[in-house]
């Protein structure tokens, strides 16, 4: 299991609705490739996609789909067969001033023979979501003073 959480200078809706847009992933997070959606719109519980990441393509199926709130999914299937089970969940806490608290919780379970090299998954896995989790606030943190600037 992984927190990583981080202030962002964005509406609740506003980080929705950049999360909800597959073009914008591979602005902050340095292993995402681009996604693929399987499902037509609009997007909701059930849709499902393809993303792929640098180094694994995991197809998803969304749990939660509550706009400017929350959003999860559950890998169905991922070409690299390290997990058993693995979800993710994007939580949007609305703070004074218009701004987010963004909380990324990710639980996986490893496969039996997977077990074997978890200690380095772990590390692996942490470092990723950690340095996303940091990419985002940071690319939130340019928009907004570009924004301003302009």
């Amino acid at each position: 299991r992984f927190v990583n959480e981080c202030e962002l200078d964005m509406s609740p809706a506003e980080v929705f609705a950049l999360l909800a847009d597959e073009d914008e992933w591979p602005r902050w997070f340095p292993d995402f490739v681009h996604v693929e959606w399987l499902t037509p719109p609009p997007r909701g519980v059930g849709s499902e996609r393809l993303a792929v990441l640098k180094t694994v393509k995991a197809k998803e199926h969304f749990l939660v789909w509550d706009e400017g709130r929350r959003m999860a999914f559950r890998v169905l299937a991922a070409s690299l067969p390290f997990t058993r089970a693995m979800a993710e969940d994007y939580v949007l806490e609305p703070l004074p001033g218009g701004r987010t608290r963004f909380v990324w919780t990710v639980v996986y379970t490893p496969k039996t023979l997977a077990r074997l090299i978890h200690p380095i998954l772990r590390v692996v896995f942490g470092k990723m979501f950690k340095g996303a989790t940091k990419g985002l606030a940071a690319y939130v943190e340019a928009r907004r003073t570009a924004a301003r600037a302009a």
